[in-house]
């Protein structure tokens, strides 16, 4: 008797335990759920975003060979600091023969000059034919231009000259450094690229998610490469059609058998804060950005 009054016992005590443990569950559930529901009313987030920045493609300007390479992959420059030396001997003899040929026109110039003063006192007295002034005036005119033609001859030797030293155009970091001592480059050509500190978030959202979002609203954002992390942000803008619409191939809806697809609209989101070299950014890096539309 006594054995199964303990049996009822343990019986009950377990039952109650079992019902306790229940109802902490459904609890937790119930708060997760409503958790949920409160998180996705007033936020939209998307793990369609990357970091974004300013790539400035470098290249020459003149066509020479590489005397001088004076970066490394991944270093940081600032603006104006150099970056690649062309050889200058050839740009230096066209300028040397350019500033020359100024001299000569400009001597000649003031020849022609001298001439039609002295043709036009003769002229006075008619001393001289109309048509020998009108000769030394057009030779007067004909050695200015020449001499504007000089100057402007001149000024570009000068600049052809100074492209042969190339300088960042902008504070950042060297990527993509494609070029070696003693190649031969061309105009154009794509020697390395400068990734200012300057970046942004391009988030792809859905055309659905769109509905209560701003510019301004707050975002917090979190990057794969630093968990654990939270960055804050803002919505800058959104841009005036769909990914797929600005593509190199936009979808031709008219043709064929259509399916709809929601379409992704991408966002602009700027950093309300710097980044130190703990957390430094880099283009193409994935985030999860968190907009507050409520």
């Amino acid at each position: 008797m006594r054995t199964k009054i303990k049996n009822l016992k343990q019986k009950m005590s377990t039952d109650h335990v079992f019902r306790k443990r229940v109802l902490a569950t459904s609890a937790v559930v119930v708060l997760l759920g409503a958790f949920f529901v409160w998180n996705s009313f007033n936020y939209v987030s998307t793990d369609n975003a990357f970091v974004e920045g300013h790539i400035i493609a470098i290249s020459p300007k003149v066509s020479s060979h590489v005397s001088k390479v004076l970066v490394n992959d991944n270093q940081r420059v600032k603006k104006g600091d150099g970056l690649v030396e062309l050889d200058p001997n050839d740009f230096e003899v066209r300028h040397q023969i350019a500033k020359a040929d100024r001299e000569a026109v400009q001597a000649d110039a003031e020849q022609a000059k001298r001439d039609l003063e002295r043709y036009t006192n003769l002229s006075k007295n008619n001393e001289v034919s109309k048509q020998q002034l009108d000769q030394a005036e057009l030779k007067a005119r004909t050695a200015n231009a020449r001499v504007s033609a000089a100057a402007a001859h001149l000024r570009q030797a000068e600049l052809d000259l100074s492209y042969t030293k190339i300088l960042a155009p902008v504070t950042g970091y060297v990527t993509k450094k494609s070029v070696e001592e003693g190649a031969f480059v061309q105009i154009g050509q794509p020697l390395l690229a400068i990734v200012p500190d300057e970046m942004w978030v391009i988030a792809n959202f859905k055309e659905t998610q769109l509905k209560h979002m701003r510019l301004g609203q707050k975002v917090k954002i979190k990057i794969d490469a630093y968990s654990g992390r939270e960055f804050k942000g803002h919505v800058d803008s959104i841009q005036l059609g769909t990914g797929a619409k600005f593509s190199m191939f936009p979808p031709e809806n008219a043709a064929g058998n259509f399916v709809k697809v929601v379409q992704r609209i991408p966002v602009k989101i700027v950093f309300d804060e710097e980044m130190n070299e703990k957390y430094r950014l880099r283009v193409g890096m994935s985030v999860v950005p968190k907009v507050k539309v409520r």
